[in-house]
């Protein structure tokens, strides 16, 4: 898997969230919500979406799949001056992230993030960050689909 290492600026982001775990997983109820209001979001930077998790510092080390996160569904915008209702913003801060360029089906995700988890992460010199995931499915994605592209991105320091 292509992967490269880039530095970002912090973002301004507004969408939905959902409070979830891997067994409990909610995300086609959070997307089914957001893809309908999208259209609500008028100050939108581009028509890239953002699937965005929030992990607890001990997530991982302490890894199981009963323990709830908070995952979002959002689109990036200029400014927060305009806020639809019933949707939250969220100030995604700049750092350091390694990037996985991802051709698949996005039903293989569990594979995926068990590769650069387990594999390449404890390889790569680089340890996790206590900052948000956030995959970014843009004009390639394709639910379902194994031409499905899509980039992951994963703190790191």
């Amino acid at each position: 898997m292509i992967f490269e290492i880039k530095t970002i600026s912090a973002k301004k982001l507004i969408g939905l969230n959902l409070n979830m775990s891997f067994i409990d997983n909610k995300t086609a109820e959070l997307w089914r919500s957001f893809i309908p209001r999208r259209k609500e979001i008028t100050n939108t930077i581009s028509n890239d979406m953002y699937s965005l998790q929030m992990y607890d510092e001990n997530f991982f080390s302490q890894f199981n799949p009963a323990t709830e996160f908070k995952k979002w569904a959002l689109v990036e915008i200029t400014d927060f001056n305009t806020v639809p209702e019933g949707m939250e913003t969220f100030d995604l801060e700049g750092g350091m992230y390694a990037v996985f360029y991802y051709k698949g089906n996005p039903a293989n995700a569990a594979q995926v993030f068990g590769y650069i988890m387990k594999e390449w992460l404890p390889q790569s010199g680089y340890v996790l960050d206590n900052r948000p995931h956030f995959e970014v499915l843009g004009e390639k994605y394709k639910n379902g689909s194994d031409e499905s592209e899509e980039e992951i991105w994963i703190p790191i320091r």
